[in-house]
Parts: structure tokens; C-alpha cells; sequence
């Protein structure tokens, strides 16, 4: 099959969330149907062209799935990595599974960028109670024990500090496979949202700033408040990890803005091989959205321009908050988007809103700029 789809061809997506959702809904505006794949059903079936809802180890099913597609991305990265095999062999699978391989696993991960020179927070492979004794001697205390896959939103992690039980924190994670980072005392935390063409070619977003509440999401304002060369510094280094990976489709990347004696520095945190949440504001506030610009990519196009409309202040709605949608709804400028859950559960994802502003609004509200 060629490796440059057309409109009218159909997009394989594993997960059926709101990510797969609104990938569906960029999709449909570029002429191409999808077909979401997932063990169960969720938001993205509302707005897909065909599903199918079954393991992620039922190879006969993948195998009707994959003949149906022209191509499979996935909006998650905790997708088995011998689905993603699977997969590939039979279709084009963007990002690749190598991409997903090495961002499933935190160890993994950090080894990687550290090797591309880096910078991230000090680390240890953990495998067991006296690993853990040993790497909090070199790393010290408040450390963070973290599980090295299947972690998000703060789930899979442990923070522990000076006089605490080492195996009982070790147990709390299930006694399994683990890293321990040493704490980055930062300023702020952003990320860098872009994409990479499957021709080479690099795009990011402006720099967003991500607030967060009980380790999730709560607030991204752009553009970050941090220096235009450090600004410039955090995209190169989202592109040269793309790059490394040979990646095709939206990339996410957590960093953590360092101030130290007048100067700025970025900590790399984590990957996401996926659309993210912090980006979730291009979908009004810029020229084309990562959602767009990750169909694009993977079917092999041109990028769109990441150009913002304006300054952004975008909401995550966790929970309860989606109830107060008429209010948000008579807001005049405030763009909502509801991600058509049923139950609105404490901690669940309900949906987002984006206010996008004037300049100087946007520096009232979130304080001034640094553009040296």
C-alpha cells in the first residue's frame, strides 16, 4: 500500500477515548473516515465511521481491522507492543512501534534522552527493595518512586520521603519493575507540542504553561512565560527527539522550566507519543490543530502552519465542573467542547474550554511575560 493516503481512505485509531474522538472529528474534516479499534467502547464511537470492540490480543480481529485501514496510529501510548508488531507487519503503523517501545518504558525513556544529551531528572533503576535502598542513597531524599509503564495523571507513583518505609512504598506499587527519579525543583511546568511530517519536517506549537490539580491537567495558558530563547531551546529539543525516534504524528513533550541565578534552564520529564491534552487549545486558538496536524502526518502530508490566533487560556472540566456547560455556553468567546461521557466521575476528563485573547488580556490574567 502506498505510504501517501488519499482523502476517502479509512484511519486505523486503537482506543476509543476522547482523544480518539477528536482525531475522528479533525479526520472527517479532511475527508478521511476512521475505524476505532478498543477492548471497550467509549466517546470516539459516536463519531467514527466504523468500530470494532475487541482485545488488544485478538489477532483475528486485528487482522480484519488492519485490512480495513490504510494506515494505524493510536491515541494512547499504552497500547500492547505486540499489538503494535501485529500491526505493523500488515499496515503502516505511525508513530512506529519502535517509537512506542521506547516511551512505554520510563527507564527506557530517560536512558534515551540522556544519550541525545538531554537533560533530565537524576534517575535509578529500581527491581527490588535493596535497589531501592541503594539508589535512595545516591539520589537522596524526597525521591519519587515511579513504576516503569502504565502511569498517567499520577497514577504508578510514590513520593517518598525522609523516614519513610522503603518497602512498604515499594509494595505500594506492587513490587514491580521501577525507576527512582530525584526531585527537579522547578519554576514551571510546560511542554512542547509538535508534529513530524513523514518527510522529516518539524512543526511545533508555541510553548505551553500546564497547571495541574491532584496530578492532573487543570490549566494550560500560551504562551509560557519563560524567555524566547528558552522557548526556542524546548522546541529544538522536541524536534531532535522526533527526529531521533524517526516519528511520524503529534508529539508531546513535559518539561520542566528550571530558574536558577537569573537564568532558565529545561529539565526534560516525560514523552507522550500521542496528541496531549495541553494541546487541546489549537483546535480554536490556532491555524491548524495537533488533531489535523497528527492526520496529516501520518497519512503523509504537509503540515499545517501552528500559527496561534491569539493568547490562550484553556480548562480542563474534571468531573462535576462539565455540569456548568449552559453557563460556559452563554459566555460570548468561550469555545466549549464536551467529550460526550456519560458519568461524570471525581477525577474523569469531562471535557475543556479555550478562551482565546488579546495579548495584553492575557498578560493581566496570567501575569507578565518574559520575552528576553
Amino acid at each position: 500500500m502506498s505510504a501517501t493516503l488519499k482523502p476517502g481512505d479509512m484511519i486505523g485509531i486503537l482506543g476509543s477515548g476522547q482523544l480518539g474522538r477528536m482525531l475522528a472529528m479533525a479526520g472527517a474534516r479532511l475527508g478521511l473516515r476512521t475505524h476505532i479499534y478498543a477492548p471497550e467502547p467509549g466517546p470516539a464511537l459516536d463519531v467514527c465511521a466504523q468500530h470494532t470492540i475487541a482485545p488488544y490480543e485478538d489477532e483475528a480481529a486485528l487482522a480484519a481491522f488492519a485490512d480495513s485501514v490504510a494506515v494505524v496510529s493510536y491515541e494512547f501510548e499504552n497500547v500492547p507492543a505486540a499489538t503494535a508488531a501485529f500491526l505493523a507487519a500488515r499496515r503502516h503503523v505511525r508513530p512506529g512501534p519502535g517509537a512506542l517501545a521506547i516511551t512505554q518504558d520510563r527507564l527506557s525513556e530517560k536512558t534515551f534522552l540522556n544519550q541525545l544529551g538531554i537533560p533530565t531528572a537524576r534517575f535509578a533503576q529500581v527491581d527490588d527493595v535493596a535497589g531501592l535502598t541503594a539508589a535512595l542513597d545516591t539520589l537522596g531524599r524526597p525521591a519519587i518512586l515511579k513504576t516503569r509503564r502504565f502511569g498517567y495523571d499520577g497514577k504508578g507513583q510514590v513520593m517518598i520521603r525522609p523516614g519513610q518505609d522503603i518497602a512498604e512504598a515499594f509494595s505500594a506499587l506492587g513490587g514491580q519493575a521501577c525507576i527512582l527519579e530525584g526531585l527537579v525543583t522547578f519554576a514551571r511546568e510546560v511542554s512542547v507540542v509538535g508534529a513530524r511530517s513523514l518527510s522529516g519536517d518539524f512543526a511545533a506549537f508555541d510553548v505551553c504553561e500546564n497547571e495541574h490539580e491532584n496530578h492532573i491537567l487543570s490549566r494550560t495558558i500560551v504562551p509560557a512565560r519563560l524567555g524566547a530563547q528558552t522557548a526556542r531551546a524546548a522546541m529544538d529539543m522536541a524536534g531532535k527527539i522526533a527526529a531521533a525516534l524517526d516519528y511520524v504524528g503529534v508529539i508531546t513533550v513535559e518539561m520542566f522550566l528550571v530558574e536558577e541565578a537569573g537564568s532558565e534552564t529545561i529539565v526534560v520529564n516525560e514523552i507522550a507519543p500521542r496528541v496531549h491534552n495541553s494541546g487541546h487549545w489549537t483546535i480554536d486558538g490556532a491555524v491548524t490543530s495537533q488533531f489535523e496536524q497528527h492526520m496529516r502526518a501520518i497519512c503523509g502530508w504537509a503540515l499545517g502552519s501552528p500559527r496561534r490566533h491569539g493568547a490562550i487560556d484553556m480548562r480542563n472540566l474534571i468531573g462535576a465542573q462539565a455540569n456548568d456547560w449552559e453557563a460556559m455556553l452563554a459566555e460570548p468567546g468561550l469555545c466549549l467542547h464536551l467529550y460526550g461521557k456519560h458519568e461524570a466521575r471525581e477525577g474523569r476528563k469531562m471535557g475543556h474550554f479555550t478562551r482565546v485573547l488579546p495579548e495584553e488580556e492575557h498578560e493581566a490574567q496570567a501575569g507578565p511575560l518574559n520575552r528576553t
